[in-house]
Order: C-alpha cells, then structure tokens, then sequence
C-alpha cells in the first residue's frame, strides 16, 4: 500500500498483512499465546506483538510460519534506563524476535532533553541491528502537536523504521489526525505503525488512509471479520 491512500480500495488480505496482532495485558497466559499465535498464522497477519517475556514461546509457535515476532521494550511508560532498554531488546531478538516496539523517554522529552531522548533510541537501535525493524511509540496522547513532531523527527534522526502512536495504556489511542501528521514529520523511509483504540474495519481503513502502514490491534480478527463483502 502506497501512500496516496485516499481512494485505495483496501481488501482484507491486505489488510492482515498490515497488521501486528497484538496481546500485551498484564494476565496473558501461554493459552492466550497459544490463540494469538494461531490466529496470526490462520488469517495471515503480519506480525504478532507480545511482552518481552513471551517472545520464546510465540518464536516456537510460529517458526513454521511466516508471521513475524513483535515485542516491546520499556513498556507502557518509557522511564527506563537505556541500557535497561537496550538489554532488554537484546535478550527479545537472542530469543526470536524480528521487531522491537519501544517507549521513548516521554518525560525527557517534555522537557527538552533531546540529547537524551535520541540516545535512548539509539541504545536500542544498536543492538536491534540493520537486520531488524525498530518502532519508537510516542504516546502521542501525552503530547502537544509540536512535541508530536519533535519525537518523529528525533526518532528518525536515530535510525528508527517506524514511529508508532500509542501504547494502548495511556489515557488514548491512535487518531487520524495523529497519523497525518506523524507522516508528515519524517523522512520517506520512516513508516507509521497506528495502535491504541483501533477495534473496527472502518477505523483501521481510516489509519491506513491517513498514512498508517501498520496497525497494532488486539482486535484483527474482529477487524476482518467486518470487511465488505
């Protein structure tokens, strides 16, 4: 999908391909990865992203498959020492991850220490490798549209692949407009993964539109399952 999207017809094939089938509750049980796993490889979705600690198991799951191994790093807050981070991501990809989602230092941000913003990211981004797919979450819900567009670009600056909108655990999710203007802010290399609060066909056709090439959603199957016929 390009992203001249505005009157793309979407179809669902397409749509899994784009998406990072996601379980990051607190309780997830290897049942849950079990179901996650399996439903990934049976509706073809790119990805799945788990916690850190599942990423062994979810690499057996699927090494049969071509779906990819997501995980996240300094989650859901981002207040974590950078070598911290950095191990953290190392020990993921030693354990079968392809994909890194991290937090980036929001309170660093916030307050102007971009210096410690970038090499936070570019801790991680080291031991992720070229090999492999780094995406920087910015919570976009804790920022104003101006620190939106300095995170994207610090992000790029360090190397990052893609920049993502949300954990999913703050006080809101991935929005249209939030989207756009990521887009907007980095280079033509850096994509844009939209995650929180996207549940529907409609919302998440709405992200990919706006210029979203990858959706995080706990909800693929459902998000499938109401395509257009």
């Amino acid at each position: 999908m390009n992203d001249q999207r505005s009157n793309t017809v979407i179809t669902p094939e397409a749509m899994a391909k784009a998406i990072d089938h996601t379980v990051l509750k607190p309780d997830a049980v290897p049942t849950d990865l079990e179901v996650l796993a399996n439903e990934a490889i049976t509706h073809g979705f790119y990805a799945v992203c788990v916690n850190s600690c599942h990423v062994a198991l979810v690499h057996k799951l699927l090494k049969e498959s071509d779906v990819h191994v997501c995980t996240v790093v300094g989650f859901p807050l981002g207040a974590m020492h950078p070598k911290s981070k950095a191990f953290e991501a190392a020990t993921a990809i030693e354990e079968g991850a392809s994909e890194v989602d991290m937090v980036l230092n929001i309170g660093a941000l916030k307050s102007s220490e971009f210096k410690t913003v970038q090499e936070d990211i570019q801790e991680v981004r080291q031991v992720v490798g070229s090999g492999r797919v780094l995406k920087v979450i910015i919570e976009t819900c804790l920022l104003t549209d101006k620190e939106k567009v300095v995170a994207c670009k610090i992000a790029d600056s360090a190397g990052t692949d893609f920049v993502k909108t949300s954990t999913g655990f703050s006080n809101g999710g991935a929005t249209v407009e939030d989207v756009r203007l990521m887009k907007q802010s980095v280079g033509g290399s850096v994509q844009v993964k939209a995650s929180g609060g996207v549940k529907d066909w409609d919302k998440a056709v709405a992200m990919i539109r706006a210029g979203a090439s990858r959706i995080g959603t706990s909800s693929g199957v459902t998000i499938l399952q109401h395509a257009p016929k």
